[in-house]
Parts: C-alpha cells; sequence; structure tokens
C-alpha cells in the first residue's frame, strides 16, 4: 500500500479528472469543471463516511488504503471505459480519498456530464459501481466495539474485456 502525500492533480486536457489522495476532496471543484455548454445533464454521487456498517454501530472513523500506482491507472481505464460506453460523454470526475476519514467526510467523488440527464445517470452509476468493484482500494473501520476492515471487502475484479458485460440492461 502506498501513504499518498499529495494533492488530487487538477484535470487532465482529454476531459477527464482522476486521482487519489490524503487530502479533502475538492467536490464543489469538481462539481465546477463537469459543467460544459453543450452538457445538459451534470450528475455527482459523493460517498461519505455514516456512522455504522453492517453490524458495526457506532463506527468512527475509516481508515482507507490504495495501491496508487494502479489505482490511478484504473481510474483512468474507467473514465476510458465509460467514454466507449456512453459516446456523447462531457467530463468525467473519479477522484477517492485515502488516509484516515471522519464522520461525513467526502470518501469518493463521482461527476460525470453529459448532453442529457439519462446518459449522466446511467453513467455516474456505472463509473461508482465499477469503481468500487474494480480499484484496488480497502478501507478499515474504526467502531465503537473495534477495528477492522469492511464487511464488505473482497477480491478486486478485472474490468471486463467486452463492455457489454458491465451494462445493465
Amino acid at each position: 500500500m502506498v501513504d499518498v502525500r499529495a494533492p488530487v492533480l487538477g484535470p487532465q486536457a482529454d476531459g477527464d479528472w482522476v486521482g487519489i489522495t490524503d487530502e479533502p476532496l475538492p467536490v464543489a471543484d469538481a462539481l465546477s469543471w463537469a459543467v460544459v455548454p453543450r452538457c445538459g445533464g451534470v450528475v455527482t454521487f459523493v460517498g461519505t463516511v455514516r456512522d455504522h456498517a453492517d453490524g458495526r454501530e457506532g463506527v468512527q472513523t475509516l481508515d482507507y488504503e490504495a495501491y496508487e500506482g494502479p489505482a490511478t491507472e484504473r481510474l483512468r481505464d474507467l473514465a476510458v471505459e465509460a467514454r466507449q460506453r456512453w459516446g456523447g460523454l462531457g467530463r468525467i470526475v473519479l477522484l477517492h480519498r485515502v488516509g484516515r476519514l471522519e464522520l461525513q467526510e467526502a470518501a469518493v467523488v463521482v461527476v460525470v456530464s453529459a448532453p442529457h440527464r439519462d446518459e449522466a445517470f446511467e453513467a455516474a452509476r456505472w463509473c461508482i459501481d465499477t469503481l468500487k468493484a474494480t480499484v484496488p482500494i480497502w478501507k478499515k473501520e474504526e467502531w465503537a466495539g473495534g477495528s477492522g476492515w469492511g464487511t464488505d471487502a473482497r477480491p478486486v475484479d478485472d474490468l471486463p474485456d467486452r463492455p457489454s458485460k458491465l451494462r445493465s440492461a
């Protein structure tokens, strides 16, 4: 695991902004950057630290760890794949936090802009679901009764070779 000590890099010239950081996520900046004249739909998802998990009441903090190089590369791959699936997307933001997070802090930000809302919603949903399944990031929870790896921890999946395998009907 890598302890990331750099701020999230800014948006890339290709219309994507991906990154992993131990700094607070720039939620407002991400949303503002994703708004472009040709896109009428912008969907933002922000995952925050909540006070419980399955069977774990009183969650106080989360500690996220990542294999930074492979995780960042996978975020880039997700953005490329989303653009192949939804050809008219505007901008894509995929940012994840690592390190110790307190209640209500943002852990992940996904923003997708598209000409129409249906594409923006579909692409954003696909991005967050696929991010959680395929990017090598893990969380450890601390709660009133102890600490341990997240109850939803599982092996990291590969991206399928064919887009049709991931896209829901």
